[in-house]
């Protein structure tokens, strides 16, 4: 059998991998060769279904958790880093709240665990609160907001980033919260945010919703307290 039939049989089953790297495989037993371009197939597979899933997700940039210091952070007694990072909390479909001022790390953190849940298999979805905020409106006005619903209650993880930085208006927050509903011991969540609980009225722009808001996030959350100054503040200074 010439290479060109190989290949073209490959073709026909899918098996785009082991068509590229059969050849470079060392055959001692055909158990072994088998094995092994399974294997590469298999692994193939995986790697590639990662990088769509990172691309689906939507990061504004590639963030990681190598050498993230969490030195800043005040963690509850309810999680630990080794339990944030292994990320049993969407397992149990629970929640990470991060608040903290300006740059502090709490974006960084957000992404580098979405990146990690996507290494894992896990389907994740990034917004920016306003950017969300704006397509539910757009799809609210086309008549998609179901079929937008339905997209974004398929992820695994839902990250939120910025809640509170820029104002919305009263229906893109009724809108906000029912997304948050839907979430609700469903799958997880991620919200960063520079704002007190106490101050989430003033995104919601109403009391009894900011309240009920609140209520769902935090029944099952792990709550992050980000300390300290800019990172890029600092950084700003040092090269002064």
């Amino acid at each position: 059998m010439d290479k060109q039939t190989v290949n073209q049989l490959c073709k026909q089953l899918k098996l785009g991998y082991i068509s590229n790297n059969y050849h470079k495989v060392h055959f001692t037993t055909p158990e072994q060769y088998l094995a092994e371009l399974l294997q590469i197939e298999l692994t193939g597979r995986k790697q590639s279904k990662i990088k769509r899933l990172i691309k689906k997700a939507g990061f504004p940039n590639i963030k990681t958790l190598e050498n993230y210091s969490f030195s800043n952070i005040n963690f509850p007694q309810t999680i630990s880093i080794e339990e944030l990072t292994e990320l049993t909390f969407i397992e149990k479909q629970q929640n990470i709240i991060m608040l903290g001022e300006v740059g502090t790390g709490k974006t960084h953190l957000a992404i580098a665990l979405g990146i990690k849940a996507c290494s894992l298999e896990y389907k994740v979805k990034f917004y920016r609160v306003v950017d969300l905020v704006n397509l539910l409106t757009e799809n609210l006005k086309k008549m998609n907001l179901r079929a937008f619903l339905r997209e974004v209650r398929q992820n695994d993880l839902l990250i939120l980033d910025e809640l509170g930085f820029t104002p919305i208006h009263k229906d893109g927050a009724e809108l906000l919260f029912n997304v948050i509903s839907d979430y609700y011991e469903k799958n997880s969540i991620i919200i960063t945010s520079n704002l007190e609980f106490s101050n989430w009225n003033t995104v919601f722009l109403d009391n009894r919703l900011a309240a009920a808001a609140i209520d769902r996030l935090i029944h099952h959350a792990h709550i992050l307290v980000f300390k300290g100054e800019s990172y890029r503040f600092k950084n700003a200074l040092s090269n002064c």
